[in-house]
């Protein structure tokens, strides 16, 4: 079976979001161009660790660039995406890799996420090999959502993401653990309930 790749050049909106309570939410990214929309869920590590990468890439394109990439600063205030992911919301597949890279010649940042796979190896040899083998086939590899943005929406969808990220429950000012609704233990206070 060929590669499944959901091309989404440029995209009408890219955003990452989330389904459910705190604490209990799913995690996706989701790339609508017309009628097609891709959802494809995540962790809330790998959502926090892509928009940071994506700030620092850009910072460097600026940098690399003296300033004359057409990238902004900060994220643009015209822009901006706070609206829920379009429902309904159906999982293409769960991301194992992502990779980000810039295009120079189109000045477009490329994002690329590719379906969580389990490899059988007998050593970490065996298994990096295998790794290796599987991101560099094209036409059998796993399903992947590739997207090209310009430098003010990765600037918005970075900034969009993080801000999802830290939607969550709010720290314990104990112990830094997540606060629930109902309290936790906090291990800083030996074991006693702490409430919200």
């Amino acid at each position: 079976m060929s590669r499944q790749v959901f091309l989404y050049d440029p995209p009408d909106r890219f955003v990452a979001g989330t389904v459910g309570l705190p604490g209990r939410r799913t995690f996706f990214l989701q790339a609508i161009a017309g009628a097609r929309v891709t959802s494809v869920a995540l962790e809330k590590t790998q959502v926090a660790a892509l928009a940071e990468r994506m700030d620092e890439l850009l910072d460097e394109v600026v940098r690399r660039s003296g300033g004359n990439a057409a990238v902004p600063a900060v994220a643009p205030t015209e822009i901006s995406d706070s609206d829920p992911l379009d429902t309904p919301v159906e999982e293409e597949f769960r991301v194992g890799t992502m990779a980000l890279a810039w295009d120079g010649e189109e000045q477009r940042m490329i994002v690329e996420a590719q379906a969580l796979v389990e490899l059988d190896a007998e050593s970490e040899e065996d298994l990096a090999e295998a790794e290796e083998r599987l991101l560099q086939d094209e036409e059998n590899g796993p399903p992947m959502l590739r997207v090209r943005l310009t430098g003010a929406q990765a600037r918005a969808f970075a900034k969009r993401a993080l801000d999802v990220v830290n939607a969550g429950r709010p720290p314990c000012p104990l112990c830094s653990l997540p606060l629930d609704p109902e309290g936790h233990v906090c291990p800083r206070q030996n074991g006693y309930r702490r409430g919200a």
